[in-house]
């Protein structure tokens, strides 16, 4: 099984902390030369120190502000008039709880923005450089939500739906050019992200964390979160050659949780 990825540039966004530095560092034990994309400089500079470089892999980062399009794509311009990119990662921190009749149309427009807009500057930044070396993979990481809502995540289910729709339409597009388009959906995963859900559902409801935790695992048959490396395995399986023939999928990562087929 080829699952070299010597020679390929990969560029991972949200990539400071969780699930995008954890797929982050396995592309470059892969071999892959690795653009980190986030906000924070000094995460960003810290975690570059991380990738492997055994192979000769050089890695990079730039700076760009998800909430703020125009911080995207000027990083995106900045980063591809440097080198092709074979590999996009889009991955992006989720909003907040709460039930979607409550939720503000400001707040709708934000997060769309923040995660189906600034994916699609990011695709179209990378999509020259993958038809000139006949070779791409777009993986987005998203969401189990994609396959079946979760509560209290009204705008989260909402957004990440049309991402995978966004995705799967890509799919069709740059299929004859070597690319493909894919999407990982993680389910409950040990990050900054699920402590934060199981801390505000415990303020919100009284229960104690410990009690939250142990309700959520009852809900996964492998009766434990997920670790951001197992995420990370998907995503560069999926970056891999040996997953050319893969195309236009949403593959749980989630213990078994999601009911849907």
């Amino acid at each position: 099984m080829n699952l070299s990825l010597i020679g390929k540039n990969a560029l991972v966004s949200g990539s400071t902390q969780g699930i995008g530095k954890a797929i982050a560092i396995e592309l470059a034990l892969l071999g892959a030369n690795v653009t980190l994309l986030a906000r924070n400089e000094n995460a960003l500079i810290e975690n570059v120190k991380d990738l492997d470089i055994s192979k000769g892999q050089t890695h990079h980062f730039a700076v760009a502000d998800f909430s703020d399009t125009t911080s995207v794509l000027q990083a995106a311009n900045q980063i591809t008039a440097e080198r092709n990119i074979h590999i996009l990662i889009n991955n992006s921190g989720g909003p907040t709880a709460g039930p979607i009749t409550g939720e503000s149309a400001e707040k709708f427009l934000a997060i769309f923005n923040q995660h189906l807009i600034c994916n699609q500057i990011l695709a179209q930044a990378v999509l020259k450089g993958m038809k000139e070396d006949a070779y791409g993979r777009i993986i987005n990481v998203i969401s189990t939500s994609v396959k079946q809502p979760l509560k209290n995540l009204g705008v989260s289910n909402t957004i990440r739906g049309a991402v995978a729709s966004w995705a799967k339409t890509w799919s069709f597009e740059v299929a004859p050019f070597g690319i493909t388009v894919n999407n990982v959906l993680p389910g409950a995963t040990a990050t900054n992200r699920l402590k934060t859900l199981i801390e505000i559902k415990s303020d919100k409801t009284n229960h104690s964390i410990d009690a939250i935790e142990a309700e959520m695992l009852h809900e996964i048959p492998a009766r434990r979160f997920g670790d951001p490396s197992e995420i990370a395995s998907l995503a560069a399986f999926l970056a891999s050659p040996a997953a050319g023939y893969i195309n236009g999928t949403s593959i749980p990562v989630d213990g078994g949780r999601t009911a849907a087929i």
